[in-house]
């Protein structure tokens, strides 16, 4: 730190750091500056002036010319000398003002905690996934915007179930966002031989990777204690396959405190690949079991806009705590006040002070 006596305490680029507890005190700097100028002029009138001759005529033309030059700087200047003890209380009590106002730097450091969110996504990856009324298929673009739903998170642990005719984890719980999504852009529709839609069974392992055996929850007050899960599954059909009903997996889901949500993505088509029909029934089902939502996605848009409503429905809560580094510096403007006091009785007590006057 610089020391109490060095002109760094006065720098512009300082006061622009400094925060003051007290900025009132400073408004009367400007307010004792008005007192002394008002003296000055009150007592101009009254004082008394003695006008001496500084010799004949003839002496004054022989001084004249450069030394006349400087007997007149040197009359100006110690003329002005006499300025020099109101000016010192003035700048000493300017200093101690600038005190009171206790000038501070602060260094802040802000801490954001979040305990995050489980999330499981459970992706359909049948061979009906592979229709291009959502180009360029349904597939690819629920991969690539469950891509995007990933970038958006911090602090949230993020799995990956797919299924079609079996349900396989892919992937459990991470904050490996990069890993996460490579997996997801590995997908493809042949992963899985087995055809049907498994729905239960993909339920049953995302429940599988988030339940904790010691907390199935009994009340709402239980479950707000938890660290929250949700199911997001995506399909485009109705349970065809598995050896686990979906209306039983949902139920399970809620006793573990988990939520679901269910999207059914594409058009209603005739192929033959994809059903002539496409059975919303058991998605609104599990997802009102669940205490969750139920989305229709038609095209790559809409299906953004409602993984953009779930990022704003399931956000962890985050805890700011903000650290202030607060160092007081009154005291360097103290010694200041103090010292400039101090000039001035010397000023006013000794012979320095009455040559002054004179």
């Amino acid at each position: 730190m610089k020391p109490w006596y060095s002109l760094y305490w006065f720098s512009p680029e300082l006061w622009d750091q400094f925060r003051f507890t007290n900025p009132l005190a400073l408004y009367l700097i400007p307010g004792i500056g008005l007192l002394f100028a008002l003296r000055y002029y009150v007592h101009r009138g009254s004082q008394q002036r003695l006008n001496m001759s500084l010799g004949a005529t003839t002496n004054r033309k022989r001084t004249a010319g450069l030394f006349g030059n400087l007997i007149r700087i040197e009359q100006t200047v110690i003329s002005s000398l006499r300025y020099l003890l109101p000016i010192s209380i003035f700048i000493a009590m300017g200093m101690l003002l600038i005190a009171l106002a206790r000038p501070q730097l602060v260094q802040t450091h802000r801490e954001e905690q979040s305990e995050g969110i489980d999330i499981m996504l459970a992706i359909d990856v049948s061979e009906s996934m592979t229709e291009n009324d959502m180009p360029p298929t349904r597939l690819a673009t629920a991969r690539r915007v469950a891509q995007t739903f990933i970038n958006g998170r911090k602090n949230d642990r993020i799995g990956l179930v797919i299924f079609a005719g079996e349900a396989f984890s892919l992937c459990p719980l991470t904050t490996d966002y990069a890993l996460l999504k490579q997996y997801l852009s590995q997908l493809d529709a042949k992963m899985i031989q087995t055809s049907g839609t498994a729905i239960g069974d993909a339920l049953a392992r995302c429940i599988n990777r988030m339940r904790d055996p010691a907390m199935v929850v009994q009340d709402s007050a239980q479950l707000k204690k938890q660290r929250s899960k949700v199911v997001i599954l995506l399909s485009d059909g109705d349970n065809t396959a598995g050896n686990l009903d979906p209306v039983t997996a949902a139920r399970l889901a809620k006793a573990f405190g988990i939520r679901i949500y269910t999207i059914a993505v594409g058009r209603t088509v005739e192929s033959r690949t994809a059903a002539s029909t496409i059975d919303e029934g058991i998605l609104k089902t599990i997802a009102d079991i669940g205490k969750g939502s139920f989305f229709r996605a038609a095209d790559a848009g809409r299906l953004r806009a409602v993984f953009a409503q779930i990022d704003r429905l399931e956000k962890a809560p985050v805890r700011t705590i903000v650290y202030e580094d607060v160092q007081d510096y009154y005291r360097v403007y103290i010694y200041w006040g103090i010292s400039f006091l101090l000039l001035a009785l010397f000023l006013k007590n000794t012979i320095a002070g009455n040559v002054l006057e004179d």
